[in-house]
């Protein structure tokens, strides 16, 4: 099979696997979603369906769902990877995960330029166990994919320049904004949002004010669209703790995670996923 510059593959089908699918679709490409069983192939065709429907009934889709739901192909056969120009892995966010998924990509579509939508893990640790590190980009797209304007591209030290510009032009296909920045701990978005969110966390811890009064204050004040800590909830408790864990490895004492955060992640309080974080989610 050969390769096709109209075909984007997609490693992952949860949230924002779906979300990455949905995107392409949207703005024309053929779209390939690659997982591993058919529950959670068809579990991804389902969640790609309900935001396409939800994209339209707000009006910003650019064509009828059946229309964009024709260029999406679920299946449990990597080798469908194999069409593609670029792939895009969307897996969940530990190293040695996405380490494995990344040479498979590379295994099963050796001439795909590859982007890893990691939010925070040093694209060179991935790249070093690829055979073409050049060929690798970081694609750091923001939930829901759908709405968000914005894509973090990051340039690690061997991402040829041409992969680069290819980046920027997807992004801008997509009707977002990039912003580039250099492999570095937490990017930039991650590592000023986490710093946000983690002082947050531990206002509460310290009865400084609640969650509400303190999400209020960088709304009304600040003018910022969401609180830290409903954002949090958005992002969901387990994937801060995470991020802080290896930001705090990194970076050092300032990005140690919270008691408080830790407490609720242990009891299973993630944020919207759950319907329990720092607020109530029905």
């Amino acid at each position: 099979m050969s390769r096709d510059e109209e075909v984007v593959g997609v490693f992952g089908g949860g949230r924002m696997g779906a979300g990455i699918a949905h995107a392409f679709a949207s703005a024309g490409r053929r779209v390939v979603v690659l997982e591993l069983t058919r529950a959670t192939a068809l579990a991804a065709q389902g969640r790609i369906e309900t935001t396409l429907r939800r994209a339209e009934e707000l009006g910003t889709l650019s064509a009828p769902v059946h229309v964009v739901l024709e260029r999406v192909r679920t299946t449990t056969d990597p080798a469908a990877l194999r069409e593609a120009a670029l792939v895009v892995e969307a897996v969940p966010e530990a190293v040695d995960l996405k380490a494995r998924v990344l040479a498979a990509i590379e295994d099963h579509a050796p001439d795909a330029w590859v982007a890893t939508n990691t939010s925070s893990l040093s694209i060179e640790v991935l790249a070093s166990r690829l055979s073409r590190p050049e060929r690798l980009v970081g694609l750091h797209f923001f939930n829901p994919v759908p709405a968000s304007q914005l894509v973090e591209v990051v340039v690690g030290p061997r991402t040829s320049e041409e992969l680069v510009h290819r980046a920027q032009a997807w992004v801008e296909e997509l009707g977002k904004v990039a912003v580039t920045v250099r492999d570095s701990p937490g990017f930039a978005s991650s590592r000023l949002g986490v710093a946000l969110a983690l002082e947050a966390v531990r206002m509460v811890e310290e009865g400084v004010a609640s969650a509400d009064d303190i999400d209020a204050a960088m709304t009304l004040g600040y003018k910022h669209p969401l609180g830290p800590l409903r954002t949090t909830d958005l992002v969901g408790l387990d994937v801060r703790l995470a991020i802080a864990e290896h930001l705090a490895g990194e970076l050092g004492e300032r990005f140690a995670p919270p008691a408080l955060l830790r407490e609720k992640v242990a009891a299973g309080h993630l944020g919207r996923k759950s319907g329990q974080g720092f607020y109530t989610w029905g």
